[in-house]
């Protein structure tokens, strides 16, 4: 059977044929790095994950390109209100996404480029816009996207222009704007902005709009077409939307087909920062081993909405149990087994065939545990060549889903890796606390502090700064 992948834009589950025979090209939108990560950001994370091993289980060579936003106005305004510079505001936190995507065993991506290195092929994109009619200034260092100028703007969500709300704001810049719907390309520096925040350009001083950000990474690292662009579903509109547009608008095919993983969700309500119930990395990380975050994130379809309960971590704790200790016993019984010979195994058809439609991990699950259930009647019968088929056979299919307890990567599940994570994340809070407080921002300090001991991670003050360590755990 050959994969199939569902496609937001056409609403079907169609064939992925590359563009480039034996090559996959993947442009994931990844953090704006204003804050610390959370559950939320996660999920598209290891989606993309999943898919990127099976691509490569499948024999393809596969380049991801995954951005990171280190510039926009929510970075701007917290490092502002944090007193410290912009740039190093956004470091802090790139930091703390890259230790997170690290704990939970998400592969690096081919690059991982910041908007800010690439302003000069902004520009370039942008004078094409200008140049074809479909983008336009009015002013210094304001330029505007002008949807009216390309009949296909709403295609990727299947809305009609008139039928839209236009995006309210109180800027003056907007205000100017020939239609409310027309998107930012460029955005004029404001007044109490820093210097360092805005670049020169042929239409007058600014920053990047966020959409033109990624249509440009996209197009330097994988061209003009490429095989697929994914990210969380909350971006389908207006970002996707408005990233295809001023895409196509330019002359480029841009992406075959739209992927878009599904939120995480807290009694139907989507978990986010803004909606105050996003849950933290390091809460996280407290709570379970890393392996056993993934298990949790991994084990829903990527675009069915993934509902987290008290009992998520539990279930998923209990599950990577059992599957990595029958690792361990079947390992004692018949000796270890080499990763060559896990990533080379044929893997039961059931498996292959629930992850060709559209990554079904459930379904797949269900042919992991077959193969789980086998293994242990093989052990029990002290059938040695039953229990090493049936090993290879589950190490291969975990090593799928990033989670072969025999990886490095997840040896003991205490590793140091995870305890690296957890304090580089710890550590992007505590300084976001310690620059509250040099402002004397002591609502920030506090419900900074009140959030890490909700998450078990006690902070204690002192000369040369700010110390924590893990709550000793308690018996109900």
């Amino acid at each position: 059977m050959t994969l199939h992948l569902y496609d937001t834009a056409t609403r079907t589950v169609r064939e992925l044929v590359p563009r480039t025979p034996g090559k996959v090209g993947i442009y994931l939108c990844g953090a704006t790095v204003q804050s610390a990560p959370h559950v939320g950001h996660l999920r598209p994370a290891v989606a993309f994950d999943v898919l990127r091993r099976w691509l490569e289980r499948k024999g393809l060579d596969v380049t991801l390109i995954r951005n990171i936003t280190d510039i926009d106005d929510k970075i701007l305004r917290k490092a502002a209100d944090a007193g410290v510079e912009w740039w190093a505001h956004a470091a802090v936190y790139e930091r703390a996404f890259t230790a997170a995507y690290d704990a939970l065993g998400v592969l690096p991506p081919t690059y991982e480029p910041r908007a800010t290195q690439h302003v000069p092929q902004m520009i370039e994109l942008m004078q094409r816009l200008v140049e074809r009619g479909h983008a336009y200034s009015t002013g210094p260092g304001n330029v505007w996207f002008d949807v009216r100028s390309w009949p296909h703007y709403g295609d990727l969500t299947t809305q009609r222009l008139e039928d839209l709300n236009p995006e309210a704001s109180d800027d003056d810049a907007a205000a100017q704007k020939r239609d409310p719907h027309d998107f930012a390309l460029w955005k004029a520096a404001r007044p109490g902005e820093p210097e360092t925040a805005a670049w020169d350009t042929p239409f007058g001083r600014g920053r990047p709009g966020w959409h033109l950000e990624c249509s440009t990474m996209a197009h330097r690292y994988l061209g003009a077409e490429f095989d697929i662009h994914g990210g969380g579903l909350d971006l389908r509109f207006p970002h996707h939307e408005n990233e295809q547009a001023q895409s196509r608008a330019a002359g480029y095919g841009f992406a075959d087909r739209w992927m878009h993983s599904a939120w995480v969700t807290q009694q139907g309500v989507k978990m986010s920062k803004s909606l105050g119930n996003g849950l933290q990395v390091d809460e996280l990380l407290a709570r379970a081993p890393a392996p056993v975050v993934r298990y949790a994130l991994a084990a829903v379809q990527y675009r069915s909405m993934l509902e987290w309960g008290p009992d998520t971590l539990a279930e998923a704790g209990a599950t990577w149990d059992r599957l990595s200790g029958f690792v361990a016993r079947a390992a004692d019984r018949v000796g270890e087994v080499s990763r060559a010979e896990v990533t080379a195994a044929e893997l039961p058809a059931a498996f292959v065939a629930a992850m060709d439609d559209d990554l079904n991990v459930p379904a797949a699950l269900a042919a992991v545990h077959e193969t789980l259930r086998t293994g242990n009647s093989a052990l029990a019968a002290k059938d040695d060549d039953g229990a090493r088929v049936a090993l290879v056979a589950l190490r291969g299919m975990l090593d799928v889903l990033g989670l072969d307890p025999v990886d490095p990567h997840w040896v003991g599940a205490t590793d140091s890796r995870a305890a690296d994570a957890l304090d580089a994340v710890v550590r992007a809070e505590l300084d976001a606390r310690a620059a509250a407080r040099a402002s004397k921002d002591w609502a920030t300090s506090d419900a900074i502090r009140d959030r890490l001991a909700a998450a078990g991670v006690v902070v204690q003050d002192s000369p040369d700064g700010a110390r924590w360590t893990l709550a000793d755990s308690k018996e109900d």
